[in-house]
């Protein structure tokens, strides 16, 4: 099954119990789920992600599986590049009568509850996976990279190694052994 459009939820009616798993294909373009989602880190994505449902008898198992590209800014040269990932996590659905309290690692699905919306677990995958300083592979190698602003770095950081005289009190200390 290939979900349709965003913010689409995976039934869980029509999931049989012991029946072999289930695979949802989703295909994010453009940041076609981002707009919705207040706070962006994530701004722009091309991302496939897939979802392999295994019921079981109290429980629904979620394997995610999501690959493509995310429109992120390098923390080097402020260029825009696209950073890979590849990112695998798992998601637990609990079948319940009643609320199990404040747990965010467990899902609970009421006899009430038909549907899981997938939409703010991809999205909060998709940040996770961000490392948290972003660097292009191959810095001034690549057709992203600002080189302007990489030769200016440079420079600027030479000056600064030139500049540094060392401080004579320091030479008192090293004789110290």
């Amino acid at each position: 099954m290939i979900f349709a459009c965003v913010g689409d939820s995976i039934n869980v009616l029509n999931l049989l119990f012991g029946a072999p798993s289930s695979l949802f294909k989703k295909t994010l373009f453009n940041s076609h789920i981002y707009p919705y989602i207040c706070g962006l880190i994530v701004k722009k994505a091309n991302l496939v992600c897939q979802v392999e449902l295994e019921r079981q008898e109290t429980m629904l198992i979620l394997n995610f599986h999501i690959s493509g590209t995310i429109d992120t800014n390098c923390d080097r040269c402020l260029a825009q590049y696209p950073q890979q990932v590849d990112i695998h996590e798992q998601q637990v659905a609990k079948f319940s009568e009643e609320e199990l309290g404040e747990d965010e690692e467990i899902i609970v699905l009421t006899k009430n509850d038909h549907e899981i919306n997938i939409a703010g677990l991809i999205y909060e995958y998709t940040n996770v996976a961000l490392p948290f300083i972003t660097v292009c592979d191959n810095e001034g190698e690549t057709p992203y990279c600002d080189k302007e602003m990489l030769e200016n770095l440079n420079k600027l950081s030479a000056n600064t190694e030139q500049n540094e005289v060392a401080d004579p009190r320091w030479d008192a200390l090293k004789k110290i052994k």
